[in-house]
């Protein structure tokens, strides 16, 4: 008979926020991105500081979860965590200064917007934003290994999706509200019918042909 395959080990959601506050750091927070893939719309980044030992029940890589438990999440999160901020930045600035600068700019802006200065900053992914001073510990994949990295995900990924609901009211023909920005066949079909609007990411548009000045509405 084939062996029962073993359960999946649990994951430790505090592992990363003990191991740093074993060595003295008494604010820890999780940060996160959203949002670096997409042709239109800002990047957007939180900063989650959790209470000692706060799970957040059903926290998860925002991926994970679907639109209407990342949407209940929100709300929970915002209003237990002991600090939390969300930034972004746009379109304009992320052709100017490409992509993974204008994600280390919305996370240090993140960062300095909490009401408290972290000893420690969580951060998902392998590389530590220059602009962020303290001290930082990147996880790779930390969105679903660290709590507080989990309900950065979460507040990154609600804010920009609300955002880009409110893009779809102002430019319709995109429908923002279906893709959310990001490059499907159904978002370029309209970019190539009506041009790139105002809120897209020109640097993201280089390779994608037959693109015409934009329409208007």
């Amino acid at each position: 008979m084939p062996k029962k395959k073993e359960p999946a080990d649990p994951v430790d959601w505090l592992k990363y926020e003990n191991e740093a506050a074993e060595c003295g750091s008494l604010i820890v927070c999780g940060v996160d991105e959203a949002g670096r893939g997409p042709l239109a719309g800002p990047v957007f980044a939180a900063a989650v500081v959790l209470h000692e030992g706060q799970i957040i029940d059903g926290a998860n890589d925002s991926k994970k979860l679907s639109e209407k438990k990342r949407e209940a999440l929100f709300d929970i999160i915002i209003s237990q965590a002991a600090d939390y901020c969300i930034a972004s930045v746009d379109e304009k600035t992320i052709d100017e200064i490409n992509i993974l600068q204008a994600t280390y700019l919305a996370m240090s802006k993140a960062v300095a917007g909490l009401k408290q200065k972290p000893d420690m900053c969580l951060i998902d992914g392998n590389r530590q934003p220059p602009q962020i001073t303290i001290p930082c510990r990147t996880i790779v994949k930390g969105d679903a290994l660290s709590m507080s990295i989990a309900c950065a995900s979460i507040l990154a990924k609600v804010s920009r999706d609300r955002f880009m609901l409110e893009l779809d009211k102002a430019y319709p023909q995109y429908n923002f509200a279906k893709h959310k920005g990001y490059g499907t066949q159904l978002h370029i079909d309209m970019l190539r019918q009506y041009g790139a609007s105002p809120v897209h990411r020109r640097s993201f548009l280089k390779k994608i042909e037959g693109i015409p000045e934009y329409k208007g509405n």
